[in-house]
């Protein structure tokens, strides 16, 4: 009899946590959802969903030639796509607040040591992610319109669409982004124990070659494009090696260092 109750035992009293776990993150995702909300209305009202859109469209419109505008081939699209980029915009202001309500539901899992290695990845990973958005803004989109229209033919207007430009700055955000976060994955690899900083160090000249690659994939077919990815790609994947023998030994626990 003792024994058939064993596994209902086993399972006793866990429900409470797993629920409390639930609510925990509920009022994280709240808190962070109202970060967003916050910076959305703000933005909505200053400086405002037409003024950040004209702002974003900037790089492209600078090099199109005189008179010549974006166009809206969907009814709705002047409405919706500034709407759009401002949540976009609301959602990278509340970034920081977004993380640490990930940091904030996670910590409590984490041992000490680890506490330490986890705070400095996520400030340095938003602050890299920013870094890649600033620099396909105001470098990145400047180069690549004027690469491409110095091959327009002069019998060809120029009239981009608004949702195709939206879609565009979208993935160039995303992939520059993503590219900046070079140096935290090499730290995270170091740190669980799946590579070395001696490997990583044999591997710099795969590296460079895979960084090219992928530029040629997710940008533009562009010269200009593809190096202002794959060059800050290969110089961050220098200074992730830098940093990963750094946090490793910064983030070992007690026992691993006196080993």
């Amino acid at each position: 009899m003792s024994n058939d109750a064993k596994p209902d035992d086993e399972l006793a009293g866990t429900e409470q946590p797993f629920v409390s776990h639930l609510i925990e993150l509920r009022d994280r995702l709240v808190r962070a959802s109202i970060a967003v909300a916050v910076a959305f209305g703000v933005l909505a009202f200053f400086p405002g969903p037409s003024a950040l859109y004209d702002m974003l469209a900037a790089p492209l419109v600078a090099q199109l030639p005189a008179g010549s505008t974006l166009i809206a081939t969907n009814v709705i699209s002047p409405f919706l796509v500034p709407l759009k980029i401002t949540l976009m915009a609301a959602f990278l202001i509340a970034l920081p607040v977004v993380l640490y309500q990930v940091w904030a539901f996670v910590a409590p899992g984490l041992y000490s040591h680890e506490k330490r290695l986890v705070l400095p990845l996520v400030f340095s990973s938003t602050l890299l992610f920013f870094v890649g958005v600033a620099f396909s803004y105001f470098f990145v989109f400047g180069q690549v319109f004027k690469f491409i229209q110095s091959f327009a033919p002069k019998s060809i207007t120029a009239a981009p669409d608004i949702e195709a430009y939206l879609s565009f700055v979208m993935s160039m955000f995303i992939a520059f982004g993503a590219a900046f976060e070079v140096p935290v994955v090499v730290v995270l690899l170091v740190r669980m124990g799946l590579v070395t900083v001696e490997k990583l160090r044999e591997f710099r000249g795969y590296f460079i070659v895979l960084a090219f690659v992928i530029a040629a994939v997710i940008t533009p077919p562009d010269v200009v494009s593809q190096l202002a990815l794959a060059i800050p790609m290969c110089i961050l994947y220098e200074l992730g090696v830098f940093a990963a023998g750094y946090f490793n030994r910064y983030s070992k626990a007690p026992d691993e260092a006196a080993g």
